[in-house]
């Protein structure tokens, strides 16, 4: 079990997160962190948001009074909408995804394996619908960015060498990005790409059970 350590908030993950986005390209957004991604999306570059429930083309939250009902991303909060925003059903929005046209996901996630395994979906002691669209968005993007607390609350490191909950996916990950640090999922573990203000790699290395290499 590690010593607690700060690092990023969930903010500054998702600003960093942010820095993830190409200009040009279709991204989807999970539910938690991720959400707070479209905040920090960087000046001069112009990225189409694709929510799996039938939306393309998301604009920012609604300001209080202003939220439309019948607005809403995959996790129920309420959004709006932009000139070119398109709908369509569910069968459309996974063809998409299916089919490839999703540049890029970012996900939030409850543990991550050094091989890139994802689960993200089965949280312990609760009653669960089931995984969503989580398997078919790791399963058909292009690139699965990962954004997570490296340690649980009771310190216990969610970077592991095997995942202990059931997968959302095999080998999916391509980056993971905490209040930690970043790392990337490279032949044979992990590599740190960078770290955390005020964290040290001697900091990340011991919260984190998975093989850093290099």
């Amino acid at each position: 079990m590690a010593d607690a350590i700060n690092g990023w908030d969930r903010t500054q993950i998702a600003a960093r997160a942010a820095l993830e986005l190409r200009d040009g390209t279709y991204v989807n957004l999970g539910i938690g962190i991720p959400t707070l991604v479209s905040n920090y999306i960087p000046a001069g570059v112009n990225v189409t948001l694709q929510s799996e429930n039938g939306m393309l083309g998301m604009g920012p939250f609604p300001f209080e009074g202003d939220e439309d009902p019948d607005l809403i991303n995959a996790g129920k909060q309420t959004i709006t909408e932009l000139p070119q925003t398109a709908y369509f059903d569910s069968a459309q929005s996974f063809a998409m995804i299916r089919g490839g046209k999703i540049a890029m996901a970012i996900l939030g996630a409850m543990e991550v394996s050094e091989t890139g395994d994802l689960a993200n979906w089965m949280i312990p002691g609760k009653l669960v619908k089931g995984m969503g669209g989580a398997m078919d968005l790791v399963a058909g993007v292009g690139r699965v960015v990962v954004v997570m607390d490296h340690t649980s609350k009771h310190g216990e490191s969610k970077v592991l060498r095997a995942c202990t909950l059931p997968l959302t996916g095999k080998a999916v990950v391509n980056r993971i990005i905490t209040n930690l640090g970043v790392l990337d999922v490279v032949a044979g573990g992990l590599k740190i790409v960078e770290l955390a203000d005020g964290v040290s790699e001697a900091d990340l290395r011991a919260a984190t059970e998975a093989r850093i290499v290099g």
